[in-house]
Parts: C-alpha cells; structure tokens; sequence
C-alpha cells in the first residue's frame, strides 16, 4: 500500500501558509511564499495494520508515506515507555535516548532521508545544535549520502565529535542559534537543505511517537503527553498522530499536550500564554541548549497544537531545569539537561493542578545525558564532599 507508486502516496500534496498546493515529490523544502511545508493528512495505522515483527517505527509503515524500497533504518523507535514513581504519582516517561543516535530525533530523520533517498538526493546539508545534526549524519552515512552540518560554535563538543564520527563535514559558525540557521539557508542554493526544523517528512517520522505510546497503553490514548519544546518538532509530532488516530476512529480524544521551555527561550510558551518574548529582556544562555530556539519556524502551528489539546504551555526558570535532572537520576534516568525541562514542567503542571489525580501521563525524554557531559558537570558538581547531589 505504502509504495510511492501505490494508492496512499498518488493521494499526498504538500502546502503551505498560504493554501498553495505542490505535489508530494516536489524537491522543495519550503513553500514559494517562504513559510514550512506541511503534508495533507495520511491515514493513521489500524491495530491489525501494525507489523508486530518490526521493532522499530517502521512497524507503522502502513502509515508512513514512504516507499519501502527506500527506507533507510537503523532499528529507531518502539523506546521503552517505564512507569515510575513521582512524587506519589504513577508517570510514564518515554526514553527516546534509546534511539540509534541517543536522541528523538532519529524519528524524523529516517523518514525523511528514506524520502530523499527516494528522490535520488546525494548530498544534504543540516544545521543543528547537536542532537539533529547527528542524526542527519548518522542516516546520511547509512544511505550513502553525503553530509554537512553547521553548528554553533558553543555545541556540545560530545554532539559534534558524533556527527564528524560519522563521515559528516562539520562547519562551526559563531553567533546565534539563527545566525547558524541563516547560514545553512545561504549555502542551500547549493547543497539540498534536509533541514529536522523545515522538511515535511521529518514530522512524519515524530508522529510515531504518538502511535507508540497508543500502542503501549493498550491502543487507548493517555490523557496528558508532557514534552520540552525548542522548535517544537515532538509538539507537532504528537499533534498530528494523534490527530489521525481521532480521525481514524481510534481514540476519543486528543490528549493535553504540555509544554515546558526555557524562561528565556520561551517562544512558544509565552504566545501560547499572551506574554511578548520581548519583554523577558536579553536573552540568557541555558543549559538546555537543544531547546534554545529564539525563532521556531513552525511557531504558529505549534500554538496551535497545543491550543487543540486542551493543553498548556510554562518557561520553567535554570534552577528548575537543575532540579528536575537531578531528580530524573534519583531515579535511575541520566537524561540531558535539556530532557530535564519537560520534568521540570512536569512538576509544575502537577503542582499547580493541571495533572488531575489519577491522568494517565506521559513525559517525553528527548536525549541522553552522556551526549551532555559538559552541562551535565554543572548540574551534579555542586561542591559536595561526597561528589553526590546536595539535593
């Protein structure tokens, strides 16, 4: 079914802002009038739909528009989705370090290289903080693609020695998170821009997310999906999985989508919130650097995800973020600090009485602490005599 020559594909249009229509197969990675692509809607995945012998996302492929013949997979998906104890409570956390490159973004990345792959693209260029630049040169290697990624200069040394480790041209820029995204556009006009922020088919690879934790809780939908946004990626992801699955008839609802951020990278919160970024003055640096997003590109369809769960959206401040890592290793979960703002919201969320007794709840893990080990020092290197955790 799933073939680009088959019934599901020969469906399939790309769209922008504006309504304008351009086919599937159109090598474009925005539209004319310079806003993101999205992809008209695909059927979600029906339980007697799912192949139960793959263990990886592409057990949905009856839901993913991209031919088999072109998948390119390194086993990414189906993350272990634990519940444990917080604070009294029973919380799923969904560890999406157990992805091939120790993060989330392997999700998007094998869908949409297996697209470009497809269409016979050689070389692409991404620009990312780490953890999407890995990726794109983890699935690059494994299709034979070349690969070039530009970085901030101040990246984790650990996530850019990972994309180099995997044949990729890296490019330092000095600057800001936008300033490295200018660039990359700039050198577009050469090289393809497989973009994790800009491609359409990347979000056809975070939706499985969506369908897994579905599957996981016996097909039923859980009641609120707490996650960390810089771009927004896994807010869309899960807004249009689940949204296939409602539409498919098979949940009832749509659960809240929460949403934690940065205080001072907080472009989506505070929208979401009717505060002006502005007004939170200059911006500081955070030590959850994979989520220090000034400008998202897709900021108002991320807005709007969250407003069509019923959801909510919170800056969590720096000693928040420090805590909550804290309190992920207290029991038994080293993620990366920027994993720890989705905790952090989480406390919040509970606190404050959004998370009612008895919710079904997912918190999304986005990475590894061991891709961090820089931020993670200051975290955990609190003076203490012992070398633990005053806290």
């Amino acid at each position: 079914m799933n073939d680009t020559t088959g019934t599901l594909t020969d469906t399939l249009f790309l769209y922008d802002r504006s309504g304008r229509r351009y086919a599937s197969t159109d090598r474009r990675w925005r539209g004319e009038d310079g806003s993101p692509l999205a992809l008209s809607p695909v059927p979600g995945p029906a339980p007697d739909r799912i192949d139960t012998s793959e263990r990886s996302l592409w057990r949905y492929q009856s839901a993913i528009p991209v031919s088999p013949r072109h998948r390119v997979s390194l086993g990414e998906g189906f993350t272990p989705m634990p519940p444990l104890d917080w604070d009294g409570r029973r919380v799923h956390f969904k560890l999406e370090w157990f992805n091939p490159t120790s993060s989330f973004k392997d999700r998007g990345v094998t869908v949409m290289i297996s697209h470009l792959r497809g269409q016979g693209e050689a070389r692409v260029l991404e620009d990312s903080s780490g953890n999407g630049g890995s990726s794109v040169a983890a699935y690059a290697a494994a299709a034979g693609m070349d690969a070039k990624i530009i970085v901030p200069a101040a990246t984790s040394a650990a996530k850019i020695l990972q994309a180099r480790a995997y044949g990729a041209r890296i490019e330092l820029v000095a600057g800001t998170r936008e300033e490295v995204s200018d660039e990359a556009i700039r050198q577009s006009e050469q090289t393809f821009y497989a973009s994790h922020n800009w491609h359409p088919y990347f979000l056809q690879g975070t939706k499985t997310i969506a369908y897994e934790m579905w599957e996981s809780l016996g097909f039923r939908a859980p009641d609120n999906v707490v996650l960390v946004a810089g771009a927004g990626s896994n807010v869309l992801g899960c807004d249009i999985g689940f949204g296939e699955l409602l539409e498919g008839g098979r949940i009832d609802r749509l659960p809240r989508l929460l949403v934690g951020q940065p205080e001072h990278w907080a472009a989506i919160a505070d929208t979401v919130n009717g505060i002006d970024p502005r007004s939170r003055g200059p911006r500081v640096p955070t030590i959850a650097e994979g989520a220090s997003i000034a400008a998202p590109v897709r900021l108002p369809e991320a807005v709007e995800a969250i407003r069509r769960s019923g959801g909510a959206a919170v800056a969590v401040t720096e000693d928040r973020i420090h805590l909550a890592v804290r309190k992920l290793a207290s029991r038994g979960l080293y993620a990366e600090p920027t994993s720890g703002v989705a905790a952090a919201a989480l406390d919040h969320f509970l606190a404050d009485g959004t998370i009612g007794p008895g919710e079904t709840t997912v918190v999304v893990l986005t990475g590894a602490g061991l891709k961090s080990a820089e931020a993670m020092a200051t975290v955990f290197d609190d003076g203490a005599p012992d070398g633990r955790s005053r806290t």
